[in-house]
Formats: structure tokens, C-alpha cells, sequence
């Protein structure tokens, strides 16, 4: 039987760690043992980043002596501090802010602060009446400049009240106001309806102030207020009324593109209006009246009739001679006056030439009939804001034909298809020949802009290269300790790992010899003789084997390769 050779570095049956360590080589241990402190460090790092300490402001905006009070308080209080660049702050750790500032605050710092109301209640015994206007003065500015302050969008504020002091003697009163300044933070601004808050909230704070009386200001010396009913501004240009002039042209703009983008298509055209709005305020009044209608239809207001019947002296009668010249008898009552008959045959006028005559009667009848009359009233007042005219000018990109050279050529639109497009236009607009409106539409090739055309990659947009940032350290941390477990760790690891038993099959016939030479037989028999002592062997002496399989690598790698696939073969 011909000795088997045995490896010292042969491991045990069940090798512990430092076995399995030792038998590794220089190189191995070396990127075992670097890839383990990268590990570590990633951890701590990433400790470390969960530990940090998360500063806040605690104060900004401080005058150096408040600043030097705060951080020597804070100082005797042990409450770590810092500044940020400039000094403009005081950061202190998040969890600690509201109680420092409340601890702060009891000592009365910062002595910077506004001061409100709570100026009234240290007012002095004997303090003279203006005394106390003033200090009320003073508190109410300061309730509005904190008010005010508590804006997001605004980082200090000051506020200037003028209350003028009302006199009954007077007949007209003087009416206060207000003036505010604002700085806010860098990059904010406010918008109109917030500018419109904050002059309702002072004009409603103080008595009798209209909104119009208040004046507000940014740090840059920018009048931001303006008054509510739309007066023109410092340029001469009510910003109200260019505002919706805009919307206007805007409005018409959208309906030709909406009207001629789903022809040429989207981008290839390009329309621009002018509206000439009128905002004068004008009202007129007219009075109709219809004919009057015939007396029997109409229908009567007021009826009056007067009838009158008065009777007039006697005049002379009889034949004309002495006797008709003397003056009437006396008159006769009536009622015992005697009537004498007319003689038969004889006329009346006879009969008065022949008497004396009767007195002649006046009769007057008046009448007033008063009909309605129809009449209409019409007031008209004008609207603000209406179109006086509008102008409109489109222009058409031409379409582009390829010819059989493959050659883009552009190809202009027909007449009437202008003439189409211009009657599409005019009728999305409202076109008003009284008005004067007017519609141009060109058509022409639009010149692109190669420049124009190049726009920032995806990698290179502000928003995506910061969250690169944001996500460099966390990814990176990731991806270096994955690469350290899977091309350093793991390999190591696979090497120290004990080397599976080895197919034992034909070679043991030409190494070992066991016992007595047996007779040949014939059949599968054989073959499992063979394989049942390899696997004897095998449990025995592992070093042996061990060594067996240590030569094997060095002379035959293709059945070592062989061996690695069905390492089951022998003790399975």
C-alpha cells in the first residue's frame, strides 16, 4: 500500500474560525480584514449622521448688545450655541428652543423686542394725560408691528401711527393714519390680497381710519398699497384696470389659438390682440313721449267744467220819442206783477217795442279735460371696462412638403385658405365693423431657433442635480458596502469554508492498496466495492484524503473542477 501524503494546512473535521483564518493566504486576509473596517465605518458614519445634533434659531435680527446678553445667559445657563455664517443668528439644539426662549424671556431678554400694551400697566401715579396718549400710542403700534410680524412671509416690521387729537369746537375732524414697513425674507414676497390684509387689519385696529389712509412700504422704499377703489398710481397707470386689459387680450389670444391650432397644428401659429377698453364712467338720460291719442281713447287724468250766467241792465225800448226818453217806473215785484196776455195775432217784438223791454242775460261755459300723456324715461349708464376696439394679428407657420429628392421645401397656404382662416378668427373674436375692429393673418415660415431648441438634459435640471446631492452620501455609503460584502467578505468567507469530501472513484485503485487482492468480479459489484471503502477512508482518515485533494489541485484542475460540481459523490 503506498503511503498517502498528508498538508499541514489540512483542516479538521469541524475547523473553528481561527482555523479557518489561518489557512487563508496573505492577500486574503489583508482584503478580509480591509473590507471588515469599511463595514465599520459606514456603520459609525451612519450613526453619526443619526446622532447629530439638529440646530434652530433662536433669535435673529439681534443688536450686539442683545446678542452678547443672550449668549452670555446661555453661557451661564449650559445650553450649547452657535452662530450662523455672518452672525446674523443664535442656533441652539431643536429640543431646547421654546424652553431657552421662555427661560430668556424671564429674564427679559432680548430688551430689543417689541413692546405692546404691557406699557400701560408700569404707568406712573401722576403720569400727565399726554404722557398716557403717548405710551397708548406706543402699545398700539406694537400690537399691530407683531400682528404683522407673524406673517411667514415677513421677518420684521414697523408700524407709524398718526392719531390726530380730536377737538368738538372743530366742524371738520381730522382723520388718522398709518404708515408700515416691512422687510421681509429673502425670496418671499407678498401678494396683493396679502398687502390688502394687512391694510384692513390696521385701518380696522384704529377709529375712523379708512383702509385708503394706510401706507405700506418694503425695505427698498417700494410703495406696495395703493387705494381700494383702483386709483392710478405713482407711474400715472392704474395697475387694476392694465391688469385686466391683460386678461382681456389674453382671453381673445387663447380663442384664436383654440380655433387654428387643431388646423395647423399645435406650435404653428402665433396671435396677438390689442383691446382699446374704455373706463370713463358715463350716463345718459332720455324722455319719450308718444302722440297724443283721440279724445274718446285717451285715457282722461282731471275734468273741469265751469258754466256761469249773468244778467245785464234793461236797455231803452218803445218807439223812439219823448215817452221812450223818460226813465223806467218803479220796478215791480215779480211774484205780484200781473202777466197780460199778448193779444192774439200780435208779434213779440211788437209787444216788446211797445213795452218796456227784457233785461239781456250773459252765459259763459268753460271745460278743462286733462288726458295722460305716455312718455318714457330712459337712463343709461355706460359700463367700465367696455371695448371701444380690437385688433388682431395672426400669423400662420407654412406647411412643409418633401420632394422625391427628399428635400424639405416650405409650401405656402392657398388664398382661400386664408381667407378661410380669417373668417375663423373674426368669428372667435366678435368682429364689429361699427366698432372697428380689424383682423390681419399672414402666412409664412417660422424661423426655429437652434438655440432655442436645446434644453437641459435631465441630469443637468437644478432640481434633479440637488437631489443628487441630497442622495450622494446615503447611495454611495449603500453601494461601497455592498461591493465590500460581495467582492471582498464573500469571497473570503467561500475560501474558509472546509473543501467537500472528493469523488474518490478510479484514483484510490492507483494510490491505496487495502488488504489482499480479492478476485476480479464481474458487474456493477466492483464499482461499489470502490466506492464503499473511499467512503471508509474518507470517515478515518480525513487528513489523508485531505492531502490527496491538495495534489490534485496542483496537477489536475479539470477533475478538481469535476470534483467541486458533485461534491456528494463520496460521502452522500
Amino acid at each position: 500500500m503506498n503511503p498517502v501524503a498528508t498538508s499541514p494546512m489540512a483542516l479538521p473535521v469541524n475547523p473553528t474560525l481561527s482555523q479557518r483564518f489561518a489557512v487563508l493566504e496573505r492577500g486574503q486576509k489583508m482584503r478580509l480584514a480591509a473590507g471588515l473596517a469599511v463595514i465599520v465605518a459606514v456603520i459609525l458614519g451612519a450613526l453619526l449622521m443619526n446622532n447629530k445634533t439638529e440646530w434652530r434659531v433662536l433669535f435673529s435680527g439681534l443688536s450686539d448688545k442683545d446678542g452678547g446678553a443672550i449668549v452670555a445667559q446661555l453661557t451661564q445657563m449650559q445650553v450649547p450655541y452657535q452662530y450662523t455664517e455672518g452672525g446674523g443668528a443664535i442656533l441652539v439644539p431643536a429640543d431646547k428652543v421654546h424652553d431657552t426662549r421662555l427661560r430668556l424671556a424671564s429674564q427679559g431678554l432680548p430688551k430689543g423686542s417689541v413692546t405692546g400694551f404691557e406699557l400701560m400697566e408700569n404707568s406712573r401715579f401722576g403720569a400727565t394725560q399726554f404722557q398716557e396718549r403717548v405710551n397708548f400710542q406706543r402699545g398700539l403700534e406694537g400690537e399691530l408691528t407683531r400682528s404683522i410680524q407673524a406673517l411667514s412671509s415677513v421677518q420684521s416690521a414697523r408700524v407709524h401711527l398718526a392719531l390726530p387729537q380730536q377737538n368738538g369746537f372743530f366742524r371738520e375732524q381730522q382723520k388718522p393714519s398709518a404708515s408700515v414697513l416691512l422687510s421681509l425674507y429673502p425670496g418671499r414676497i407678498l401678494d396683493r390680497a396679502q398687502i390688502a390684509g394687512i391694510v384692513h387689519l390696521v385701518s380696522s385696529s384704529v377709529p375712523e381710519m379708512k383702509p385708503e389712509a394706510v401706507s405700506i412700504v418694503d425695505d427698498t422704499g417700494k410703495l406696495l398699497s395703493q387705494s381700494p377703489d383702483g386709483a392710478a398710481g405713482q407711474d400715472g397707470i392704474d395697475t387694476q384696470q392694465l391688469k385686466y386689459v391683460q386678461q382681456i387680450e389674453a382671453q381673445y389670444r387663447q380663442r384664436i389659438l383654440d380655433i387654428l391650432e387643431p388646423v395647423v397644428g399645435k406650435g404653428n401659429v402665433q396671435a396677438q390682440v390689442t383691446a382699446d377698453l374704455d373706463f370713463s364712467e358715463s350716463e345718459q338720460t332720455s324722455e319719450t313721449h308718444t302722440p297724443n291719442q283721440a279724445p274718446d281713447t285717451g285715457a282722461v287724468r282731471s275734468q273741469q267744467t265751469l258754466e256761469s250766467t249773468n244778467p245785464g241792465p234793461a236797455g231803452p225800448s218803445g218807439i223812439p220819442g219823448a215817452v221812450s226818453n223818460q226813465p223806467p217806473g218803479p220796478n215791480a215785484a215779480p211774484i205780484n206783477a200781473a202777466v197780460q196776455p199778448l193779444a192774439p195775432g200780435v208779434p213779440q217784438s211788437l209787444a216788446r217795442a211797445q213795452g218796456q223791454a227784457a233785461a239781456p242775460v250773459s252765459t259763459r261755459k268753460e271745460s278743462v279735460v286733462n288726458y295722460e300723456v305716455d312718455k318714457t324715461v330712459r337712463v343709461v349708464r355706460a359700463a367700465r371696462g367696455a371695448i371701444r376696439r380690437l385688433s388682431a394679428a395672426v400669423v400662420v407657420n407654412q406647411r412643409t412638403q418633401t420632394d422625391a429628392r427628399g428635400n424639405v421645401a416650405p409650401v405656402p397656404l392657398t388664398q382661400q385658405q386664408v381667407d378661410q382662416m380669417t373668417a375663423l378668427v373674426r368669428e372667435s373674436i366678435g368682429f364689429n365693423v361699427d366698432r372697428g375692429d380689424s383682423v390681419n393673418l399672414m402666412n409664412a415660415p417660422f424661423v426655429v431657433d437652434a438655440k432655442a431648441d436645446e434644453s437641459l438634459a435631465f441630469w443637468q435640471q437644478p432640481a434633479v442635480q440637488e437631489l443628487a446631492r441630497d442622495l450622494a452620501w446615503p447611495v454611495g455609503a449603500v453601494l461601497l458596502a455592498l461591493v465590500v460584502l460581495f467582492g471582498v467578505i464573500r469571497p473570503v468567507l467561500k475560501a474558509m469554508q472546509a473543501p467537500p469530501a472528493p469523488q474518490l472513484d478510479a484514483l484510490l485503485d492507483e494510490d491505496l492498496e487495502l488488504g489482499s487482492p480479492e478476485p476480479i468480479k464481474k458487474g456493477p459489484r466492483i464499482q461499489e466495492r470502490q466506492l464503499e471503502e473511499a467512503r471508509k477512508l474518507a470517515r478515518e482518515n480525513p487528513a489523508a484524503v485531505a492531502g490527496i485533494v491538495k495534489n490534485w489541485i496542483g496537477s489536475n484542475k479539470d477533475e478538481m473542477s469535476l470534483l467541486a460540481q458533485n461534491p456528494n459523490a463520496v460521502v452522500g
